[in-house]
């Protein structure tokens, strides 16, 4: 399935559809071709003819056909751009249309459930949210609560749901979403992806981890977009990561990767909820985050935002409070340099409230002690910038990806 989000990807699409496979059937090639642009249009927004046609490396008579194709079933609308260059008649807008194909999202925090309906192009038609509370992160209630509200916001918005993608923060088998583990929900061998197909009238449902879904949806939609390869690491009451390889996520074997917050980086350190001791998020997950603002550890979020914030304000201050913090920051975002020499690193979740000054202090230190690192000329170090909206994203992402290739 062909991504067009940086200038290399679009010359492999346009690969793609002018080289098609040696045997292929035109019906073939043309559905693949219509599966490329429609992608195109949903990641990348409005595109007029004439650049889809440059982009693709087809000529105007063939996307002119294709758009006429998606247009007449409703996917997509044409419309005169509202800016005119140079004479002559303009090339139509090409506009994905949200509602013909609409995901339901579903984003399983620890202390907190969101859902969204999102349509083709990313646009967000409705939403809810709930907090979690340990005596209510039983699955099954979970599960349940889940469907209610997902009946709630199907017969708000009016629309029908074509597929469902569902972020989880543990261990999940991607092959019937069964999430294996889940330790800061005390989840384990729960068939969620099954549980919600049933509920929702059979619609495919795909699950997936929560890291690997914000790096799904920064590479697309936000800070990582363009970029080939890159690494996206957040931090919640754990820290997760995901990773994005040749423009692909890397998913490994069954699914199961990025558990970066379990690498172990101390194993004289605090005992971890996965049961070992040590582990990357024992250092900077968000208890440990607490400690070093000399806060309790199971302080509000709110407070703990709030006490970053203004920490931000008094630059001076910032590694005397938080510079060992930063120190294991920086071993492990070494250690995930030197194994997957990403472009860049997306700090995302609760990272997101770090001072500048943090890290770029922490982007020093990797640069200066990571052999990759120096070798790359040193490593970006950026925020999310889809915020509480990136695990949301990536689910409905997750949930587009055999959607569209369908249509």
């Amino acid at each position: 399935m062909s991504r067009i989000g940086s200038p290399k990807q679009a010359e492999e699409a346009a690969e793609l559809t002018t080289t098609p496979t040696a045997g292929a059937r035109p019906d073939e090639v043309r559905q693949h071709n219509r599966a490329v642009l429609l992608r195109r249009l949903h990641t990348g927004g409005p595109c007029t003819r004439a650049a889809l046609a440059a982009e693709m490396g087809l000529n105007r008579s063939t996307i002119k056909a294709l758009v006429d194709e998606l247009v007449k079933d409703g996917l997509v609308v044409e419309r005169v751009p509202a800016q005119r260059s140079g004479a002559g008649r303009p090339s139509l807008l090409v506009l994905p249309q949200p509602q013909a194909a609409v995901t339901l999202a579903v984003d399983i925090r620890v202390e907190q459930v969101a859902m969204a309906l999102i349509g083709l192009g990313g646009e967000i038609l409705n939403r809810c949210s709930w907090s979690l509370r340990p005596t209510s992160r039983n699955p099954r209630e979970v599960f349940t609560k889940i469907v209610d509200n997902s009946a709630v916001l199907i017969e708000e918005a009016g629309v029908d749901v074509v597929a469902v993608g569902a972020s989880a923060p543990g261990v999940v088998r991607r092959a019937d979403g069964m999430v294996r583990e889940a330790p800061n929900l005390h989840w384990t061998e729960v068939p969620l992806g099954d549980w919600l197909s049933r509920a929702l009238d059979g619609r495919r449902v795909e699950v997936g981890n929560d890291a690997e879904l914000s790096a799904l949806a920064e590479h697309l939609r936000g800070a990582a977009r363009g970029a080939t390869d890159a690494v996206f690491v957040g931090a919640d009451v754990g820290v997760g990561g995901g990773v994005i390889s040749g423009g692909m996520p890397l998913r490994g074997s069954g699914g199961y990767v990025g558990e970066l917050g379990h690498m172990v980086v101390r194993p004289d350190g605090h005992e971890c909820y996965c049961g070992s001791r040590g582990c990357w998020e024992t250092e900077v997950g968000e208890r440990a985050l607490s400690r070093a603002l000399g806060l309790p550890e199971d302080s509000p979020r709110g407070v703990v935002v709030a006490e970053l914030h203004a920490l931000a304000q008094q630059p001076d201050e910032v590694l005397q409070r938080l510079g060992e913090f930063g120190e294991w920051l920086a071993v492990g975002l070494c250690n995930v340099v030197n194994l997957l020499c990403p472009q860049l690193v997306v700090l995302g979740d609760l990272f997101t409230a770090l001072p500048r000054t943090l890290i770029d202090h922490v982007g020093k230190l990797v640069t200066e002690r990571s052999l990759v690192s120096r070798a790359m000329g040193g490593t970006k170090l950026v925020t999310s910038s889809l915020g509480a909206d990136g695990k949301l994203l990536g689910a409905a992402e997750l949930a587009f990806e055999q959607v569209l290739a369908s249509r």
